[in-house]
């Protein structure tokens, strides 16, 4: 899948340079391909940087959040409710804390460390599963709400942001919080409706009603706020949690004789091999992206679909950002170099690149999820699993243009 997607960004850059050539007369359209190439390896490197801090930071404070207890209570409050949505899998069952750590990990926007906890908890499911080739309701249940990106603190997409010069990288906090929220409803929902899941259930009411009616407030309270003030709530409410967050995994630990120092020195250095890891797939991605921009071929085909969109008489400005949300479900590589492309070539804080990064931030690599997940441990009848991640994918990506509008709009 990955193969075909980066060949056919160089064929389709290839063929537009020619056509550049051939018919416009643009010979220049070579050279900056063969620029592109050498800026975009660059800037590879100047991301990868970045990035080794922030995984190896997050996953160290998460090893003492292990380590204290709190991912074990974590999946302790949430039994019941996984009890209810998964009754294949029994109570104290090693696949709900994996299930709970990974959605941890989501949460904190570490998709690539999640990867990881996430293949254990379908490895676990799969110990349940009567059949081996077919997905079980709880294995396709936890892959579409991983699919939905359920994500409360995007710290990557924050680092992509300070890389880029952002004044303040959380701007986007609320935004990518609501519409993430978004894409999980839709994903919880539409399983809900093919596994015949008992939502009315207490138990699982108990969970969903304060959730959503708490969602609710905060979304009616947002509603009477000018733009500017939704802005500076979401910078706020941004930095004041990713602080928070590291204050209380810090004192727990402490609290419960937790040696946080040599924790997070060792939940740092698997960050590190989980970083180093990807710099040839960022490099590839980009050099790909940057040699679609130079060759013209991409403003072709969102100058293609700004005419569709004006004469249905809408606002154009979001055009520019649906590169990100076209190739997410396919690649989290591409998808970050689509973002990252957007941010140098609109602007940072432009409406564009606020809008990608919101989009990158709410949806998830659907396609390379399935088949990650299910190719590992041997799954070739997906079921329903499909239908519903590509579901919640379309919600996340109209919630995110939505809440943008509003916000930045």
């Amino acid at each position: 899948m990955l193969n075909g997607l980066w060949l056919g960004f160089f064929v389709v850059a290839a063929l537009a340079a020619f056509a550049r050539w051939l018919l416009g007369g643009d010979a220049t359209v070579f050279a900056a391909l063969v620029e592109s190439l050498f800026a975009m390896a660059k800037l590879a490197v100047e991301v990868m940087i970045l990035l080794f801090g922030t995984l190896t930071l997050w996953l160290g404070f998460l090893r003492i959040a292990e380590k204290a207890g709190l991912v074990e209570a974590l999946a302790r409050l949430l039994g019941p409710l996984f009890r209810r949505l998964m009754p294949e899998v029994p109570a104290g069952h090693p696949a709900l804390g994996l299930i709970t750590l990974n959605f941890a990990a989501n949460g904190l926007g570490l998709d690539n460390a999640a990867t990881p906890i996430g293949l254990k908890a379908m490895r676990a499911l799969q110990t349940l599963n009567p059949s081996e080739t077919t997905a079980s309701n709880a294995q396709i249940l936890f892959l579409v709400l991983n699919a939905s990106s359920l994500t409360l603190l995007p710290v990557s997409i924050f680092m992509y942001r300070v890389q880029q010069g952002a004044d303040d990288p959380t701007l986007v906090f609320l935004p990518i919080l609501l519409a993430t929220s978004a894409s999980t409803l839709a994903g919880l929902l539409s399983v809900a409706v093919m596994q015949r899941l008992r939502l009315w259930d207490p138990v699982v009411l108990a969970y969903l009603v304060p959730g959503a009616l708490l969602l609710g407030g905060f979304m009616a309270l947002l509603a009477g706020l000018s733009a500017t003030a939704l802005a500076s709530l979401s910078s706020l409410l941004g930095n004041l949690t990713l602080f928070g967050l590291i204050v209380v995994f810090v004192m727990v630990g402490a609290l419960r004789k937790v040696p946080v120092y040599e924790s997070f020195v060792e939940g740092a250095k698997e960050g590190f091999d989980v970083a180093k890891s990807l710099l040839p797939y960022l490099v590839a991605m980009l050099v790909a992206v940057g040699a679609l921009r130079a060759s013209g071929a991409l403003e072709f085909g969102l100058d293609g679909i700004r005419w569709l969109v004006e004469a249905f008489g809408w606002d154009t400005r979001f055009v520019d950002a649906l590169p990100t949300a076209l190739v997410k479900p396919f690649s989290g590589s591409a998808a970050r170099a689509m973002l990252i492309e957007t941010m140098q070539n609109h602007g940072v804080d432009s409406f564009p690149a606020l809008v990608a990064a919101t989009l990158q931030g709410s949806t998830e690599t659907t396609f390379y999820v399935l088949a990650v997940y299910f190719g590992a441990v041997g799954i070739q009848r997906a079921r329903h699993a499909v239908g519903c991640a590509l579901l919640a994918d379309l919600a996340g990506v109209i919630a995110a243009i939505g809440v943008c509008y509003w916000f930045f709009g």
